[in-house]
């Protein structure tokens, strides 16, 4: 049967070049998620320059496999290609808010709507870890500023009511997100209480001490 096997030649013609796109892209996720993961250690390490170059490459690399991807899209809606949108639009918020640089629009970052708001929410985690290191520091008024963001981008979140198929599972990362903002607002209140406390003996040790010396 010359049709069948001609059928079934173009089939299998078919699927293999599929099979190695998948391939390459799914290499290519993999690339976007672990220049995200070292970007974020970047920043957390105040290193905002090394960041911004991994932020790049991985930029680069997202709009690739987007056009790779472009012809398939079972492909490009599959859970790796958007595991590594939301990784990166994790990394780039997180660089944006914390080096105090405007918030990152998905358009420009070439990622799916759901996969940013997701990736939006996932950065919180990042501003509560880099909010604990300020308290640490004493920098509590730069705290608070970031706190305010999280609550707003909380705000943001839990104000998307659509369905888990059209989100990507939004919801649950914003119950996540709740309970971040909540641990990070209980922190800085009681490090604030703590240095207004200090701050009360301070002035108090100083009374007594001037007394005593009048």
């Amino acid at each position: 049967m010359e049709d069948l096997e001609a059928i079934a030649e173009k089939i299998m013609g078919s699927l293999e070049a599929k099979n190695a796109l998948r391939e390459r892209v799914l290499t290519m996720s993999r690339q976007v998620i672990r220049c995200g993961a070292r970007s974020i250690q970047a920043i957390h390490r105040d290193e905002y320059e090394v960041a911004k170059g991994l932020l790049s490459e991985a930029s680069e690399i997202v709009a690739a496999m987007g056009h790779e991807a472009a012809s398939y899209p079972d492909i490009y809606f599959a859970g790796y290609v958007q595991d590594a949108q939301k990784e990166f639009a994790e990394a780039s918020v997180t660089y944006a808010l914390i080096s105090g640089q405007p918030l990152p629009d998905p358009d420009d970052l070439g990622v799916e709507y759901a996969a940013y708001l997701n990736g939006l929410g996932e950065a919180m985690g990042e501003l509560r870890r880099y909010i604990l290191d300020l308290i640490r520091r004493g920098q509590l008024e730069r705290g608070e500023g970031l706190l305010r963001i999280m609550e707003e981008i909380y705000g943001l979140l839990v104000a998307v009511d659509f369905p888990h198929a059209i989100t990507g599972g939004l919801r649950r990362t914003t119950d996540m997100v709740r309970g971040v903002v909540e641990r990070t607002r209980g922190d800085l209140t009681m490090a604030i209480r703590q240095e207004k406390l200090r701050e009360a003996l301070e002035e108090l040790e100083g009374g007594i001490k001037g007394a005593g010396e009048d």
